[in-house]
Formats: structure tokens, sequence, C-alpha cells
């Protein structure tokens, strides 16, 4: 039987999801705690392949199972199995077939950019100093939706077939003293999101014109682009799939 997880992390501490040979992740400490529970191997399979240090408010991963997970206290027994900074919120079964990534439909993430030094804040949100253009931000926002291959933002050392996402969502918030940056795709590249809110940000300092992003885009290479934004700010919010996965 195909179960799905529901789970959110603060990436911190974890040299992202995917499992790494000399270094922890996410998805190795999930393993380990779900082998530990149901007493067999497990194998999971992630909605996506956050990046060191990103986090996920909202995660969805796969695996198999032989038996029927009917304990009500299941998801209270793994949350105690895992560290403080990884929570499983939901365990479901779905289709025998259904993929926690290639089903997915779209993915969402937020960018928190702070305004202001906050102490308490300096591990979740970027911190930049200098006033920012907001108005031109959000004019840049708009361009993305003009395009479809944003290879110009993605890691140069890649094995993608294509650079061709659908945007659906990207637009910039002022939330009391952070900028917020969300965007919706089907599907990203490797460091997409981190270029795409580095390379806004230099438009919202005066460093690049706002209609530069016309030929960023267009000339597909990485150079072009601006700096990749550090990864403490980046979360993934949401994982939407279709409605009939589940049994």
């Amino acid at each position: 039987m195909r179960y799905f997880i529901e789970l959110s992390y603060n990436g911190s501490a974890y040299h992202g999801w995917q499992i790494q040979p000399d270094a922890i992740s996410v998805q190795e400490v999930l393993e380990k705690a779900l082998s530990t529970l149901l007493r067999t191997p497990i194998s999971i399979m992630g909605a996506g392949r956050t990046d060191t240090g990103v986090h996920a408010k909202q995660m969805f991963a796969h695996f198999d199972f032989e038996a029927t997970l009917n304990d009500p206290n299941f998801v209270f027994k793994l949350n105690s199995f895992l560290p403080k900074d990884v929570a499983v919120q939901a365990i479901f079964q779905v289709k025998d077939d259904v993929h926690a990534r290639f089903h997915a439909i779209s993915r969402t993430y937020l960018y928190r950019v702070s305004l202001q030094k906050d102490v308490f804040n300096n591990e979740s949100a970027y911190y930049v100093k200098h006033s920012l253009d907001v108005d031109k931000m959000k004019a840049a926002a708009k361009i993305l939706f003009e395009y479809n291959d944003f290879q110009c933002f993605s890691k140069s050392k890649t094995e993608v077939k294509t650079f061709l996402c659908t945007i659906m969502k990207a637009d910039w918030q002022l939330v009391e003293n952070e900028l917020q940056f969300t965007i919706k795709a089907d599907r990203f590249l490797r460091n997409m999101v981190r270029a795409i809110v580095g390379t806004i940000i230099n438009i919202g300092l005066g460093k690049i014109p706002v209609d530069q992003l016309h030929h960023i885009i267009k000339s597909k290479n990485r150079s072009e682009a601006g700096f990749s934004v550090p990864a403490h700010g980046l979360y993934l919010i949401n994982v939407e799939y279709p409605q009939d996965i589940i049994i």
C-alpha cells in the first residue's frame, strides 16, 4: 500500500531534503524514524529536493508498506522519533500509482526579506540594509509571466531535460517589516527561486533597470542574472495534487 506523509521542517541543520553520502538530510532522518517505528526498512520519495538550509512549511513524501496503518496515534508516535526541527502533520493512503514528485500539480515558495535588523529574525529572513524600490520589484515580477524558459536562473551544472516552467503566481507583498515574495509554478529548476529573488532585489536597489530583465531571461545565461539570495529566507509553503489521489 502507498502512503503520503505531510510534513514540515526547519532546514537550518540539514544539507537539503535528499540523502547525502557524508551529510545529514531531512529524507535520512525521516526514513530512519519510519524504519524504526515500522520495524522494516522504509524508503521515501519526496515531492521535491530543497537545497541546504531551505525550509518547508508543507512538504509531501510517499512510501510503501505492506500493512494497513490504522493506529490513530501513529503520527504522534512518529513525531516522537523525529528531531525537534522535523514534524509530521498527517499520513494517509493514496492510490498505488501516485507519486509524490511526478503527480504534483504545482509548488509554491515564499522568500522573506527583512527590511530592518532584527536579532530574532536573522536566521529566518534575509536582511537587506539598503532601501528597495518595491514598485520596480513588483513590475519585474510581472515580467516573469511573459516567459517559460528560465535557464538563466538555473544552476549551470544540472541534469534537467528542459528549462521550461509555467509560473502561475509571482508577487511581492509588504508584511510589517518584511518584503515577502511568493511564487507558484508547475515545476522549479535548481536554485531558480533564489536567483530570481536576487535579480529582482538588484532591480529594487537600482543596480539593474526593470526592462533589463527581458534581456536576462532571453540570454539563457546564469551569469547575466543577479546573485543567489541565502537559503535561510526560502520556504516551500505548498504542494498541490489532484483531488482524486486519496483512497
